[in-house]
């Protein structure tokens, strides 16, 4: 599997805990600033929803980062460039700008600061105190969008 088509699908207990996790933004709980993602599906038009971890960098600026790799909603939040984060009843509609591979490194280094003990085991063993090299070798397996 090449950087480009990264992708690690939830399977057997982490697919049970997606499902569990992915109730509590709709009930307005948001574990360490999760949301609820929602995007309409590149084919179907349809409404997609996953959970995920919104990063605020020092500036104050948004991201969305898959470390999943080139997931569904990776792929759906290309072709529509809009989305909504829900958290219980609050909805925030938002547009996007991907963000270039060589931007990613301080992002994927924070990200994995603040969430590094849920998702490190899709990093293939790159930590927050990996170099930046290393962080820079990985990161086109790691779509990450700016939201604006």
């Amino acid at each position: 599997m090449n950087a480009s088509t990264r992708y690690i699908r939830p399977t057997g207990l982490g697919s049970i805990m997606n499902k569990v996790f992915n109730s509590l933004p709709r009930l307005g709980i948001s574990v360490m600033g999760a949301r609820l993602l929602a995007v309409r599906g590149r084919k179907s038009g349809e409404w997609r929803t996953t959970i995920v971890n919104l990063l605020t960098d020092v500036d104050g600026s948004r991201y969305l980062v898959a470390p999943r790799g080139h997931t569904q909603w990776v792929r759906n939040l290309r072709v529509a460039g809009t989305g909504e984060l829900r958290l219980g009843r609050r909805v925030e509609k938002f547009t996007v700008a991907e963000v270039a591979d060589a931007d990613k490194v301080p992002l994927l280094r924070l990200y994995l600061r603040r969430w590094g003990w849920e998702v490190g085991k899709f990093f293939e063993g790159v930590t927050k105190d990996a170099t930046d090299d290393e962080l820079a070798a990985i990161a086109p397996g790691f779509p990450v969008f700016r939201l604006v």
